[in-house]
């Protein structure tokens, strides 16, 4: 790696965006704001394994949504959080997986009494009744129009998925699993991908659509687009 003299990381090229971290885990917004309950980590140890949690977010607003459950390890960890929210699990109505890696679905059985259930590309209702998407061809599952949507973002595994909020006061966030690692993840996420160069896509219109992006295992982070702050999203068709 060759030195250099300043600790700042180098700027992004001038047609990309640029992007720095937040400082705190609560996005508010109307109707929704979205809380960081548990920020993800992934530290790898001197055996060569690594310990890893997901991040879980809490999207509090008329349809109470949990995206990601962390690991099975974090059950008491999880409750606690929500308790300090004064939410109860049975006040969860959609519980969103981005995708079936035991860090981020460890904990799917505190939430049975959910309308909605979604791992990766599979939405079921309670009792195990599954329902037909347009996920697995690229198309958006609405979970409240114009407020919150299900988007397929494969890549990490084939059947990853991000929860879109729009309207925060710092514009639409994307809760986006391991899709991105944790900012600034350059070199770090291709190891772990299934489909690096379909990752490599979802990335590319993850960026051009988000102002703040909650990646799997680190704090949320702001993108800045060159000439405005909220660049105008992709098309449905794109996202195939």
């Amino acid at each position: 790696m060759a030195s250099s003299s300043s600790s700042s990381p180098p700027l992004p090229p001038p047609d990309e965006p640029r992007t720095a971290v937040l400082s705190q885990p609560r996005i508010e917004g109307s109707p929704y704001s979205v809380l960081v309950l548990q920020e993800g980590c992934a530290t790898e140890l001197p055996d060569g394994t690594t310990r890893a949690d997901g991040t879980v977010s809490l999207v509090m607003g008329p349809q109470l949504t949990l995206v990601d459950t962390g690991g099975p390890w974090g059950r008491e960890r999880l409750l606690a959080g929500l308790a300090e929210q004064g939410v109860s699990p049975g006040a969860i109505r959609h519980v969103v997986c981005t995708h079936g890696h035991s860090d981020h679905v460890g904990n799917l059985n505190l939430f049975p009494q959910a309308e909605l259930l979604l791992v990766g590309m599979d939405v079921c209702q309670p009792g195990g009744r599954y329902l037909p998407t347009g996920l697995r061809r690229g198309r958006p599952y609405v979970l409240h129009p114009g407020h919150l949507e299900v988007l397929p973002t494969p890549g990490h595994t084939g059947s990853d998925v991000s929860l879109l909020v729009r309207g925060t006061t710092l514009g639409d966030v994307l809760v986006a699993g391991d899709l991105f690692e944790h900012h600034e993840d350059e070199g770090s996420w291709q190891p772990l991908s299934e489909d690096p160069a379909r990752q490599a896509a979802s990335r590319a219109r993850a960026l051009a659509l988000a102002d703040v992006i909650v990646p799997g295992h680190g704090p949320p982070f702001q993108v800045f687009r060159p000439g405005s702050l909220h660049g105008p999203p992709p098309t449905k068709d794109q996202w195939r």
